[in-house]
């Protein structure tokens, strides 16, 4: 009965503070859109920014004094700071990844921004509160579709390359899951991915960002979420069925302009990742 009273406190406390949170972003939104000074609606997208990290201050409020779970904190966070450009990378399990992410990162280096399905700008107030703060909206194309009208590839670089030229006028943490979705066995077996709990990396967004932004990225933080006791859907995460999360982070330099020598890169990565997975799991506490 505790964990379903946390679970329906944590939810509304959300609901809540996302209405306080996305009315003023809607009227900057707004003011943004009709002003024509560029001075203004420079100074308006830095309050914009600002207001991400209200949103999460308030949720990171909300999962301390609810006691919902403890975040181990990684040392690199102590090297990073406000004023550089970042790009995120992580393996991706659950939503609860990002709420972890941003409560994590919250000081330490600019709001997280993050590629999102065209579908998501239809959940109510948090899908246009996206929109407005410049977040990449990609489509998702099977490869039969792919084929069958290769143009649709440059979709989604377009819409990286247009989000990143708001990116390069302020710093910017730019969060790019390789492997595209949520990790599954299902999932994993269809790729039939050499990884015990990763799916395969991809580098198409990374590369992407990383030319979009060219030389104004000064990090690329890689981070590695486990969850010991068993990956929670969002909903049993705000019930506080996970007690206990592993942060890993480490910081690389920019990964290679070739499209091959990315994609090494990314293996690399994934290896030590996998590694870094396996050993959490065996060692953890009971």
């Amino acid at each position: 009965m505790i964990y379903t009273l946390r679970g329906i406190t944590a939810a509304l406390f959300i609901s809540i503070s996302t209405v306080f949170w996305c009315t003023p972003l809607y009227l900057m939104g707004l003011a943004r859109f009709l002003l024509p000074i560029k001075q203004i609606r420079t100074r308006l997208a830095h309050l914009m920014d600002r207001i991400i990290d209200g949103w999460v201050f308030s949720n990171r409020f909300m999962v301390r004094c609810l006691h919902i779970t403890h975040i181990e904190k990684p040392p690199l966070l102590a090297e990073l700071d406000r004023n550089h450009w970042n790009v995120v990378v992580c393996n991706h399990q659950s939503w609860t990844d990002i709420l972890v992410l941003q409560n994590t990162f919250l000081g330490h280096i600019p709001p997280l921004k993050f590629f999102t399905k065209k579908e998501l700008i239809y959940v109510p107030l948090v899908g246009i509160a996206m929109w407005l703060l410049g977040f990449p909206y990609v489509r998702r194309y099977s490869r039969a579709q792919l084929e069958k009208n290769p143009s649709l590839r440059d979709h989604d670089r377009n819409a990286t390359l247009q989000a990143c030229q708001g990116f390069l006028e302020r710093p910017t943490s730019v969060l790019n899951f390789l492997e595209g979705t949520r990790y599954s066995e299902e999932k994993k077996a269809g790729q039939s991915s050499p990884y015990a709990h990763l799916l395969l990396p991809k580098t198409g967004g990374l590369g992407y960002v990383c030319d979009a932004l060219d030389q104004q990225i000064d990090n690329i933080i890689d981070v590695t979420i486990v969850y010991p006791h068993g990956t929670p859907g969002f909903w049993e995460f705000l019930c506080g069925r996970c007690t206990r999360i592993h942060f890993q982070a480490r910081r690389y330099p920019t990964p290679p302009i070739d499209r091959e020598a990315r994609k090494d890169w990314a293996d690399g990565l994934w290896r030590e990742k996998d590694f870094e997975i396996s050993r959490t799991l065996l060692h953890r506490p009971d």
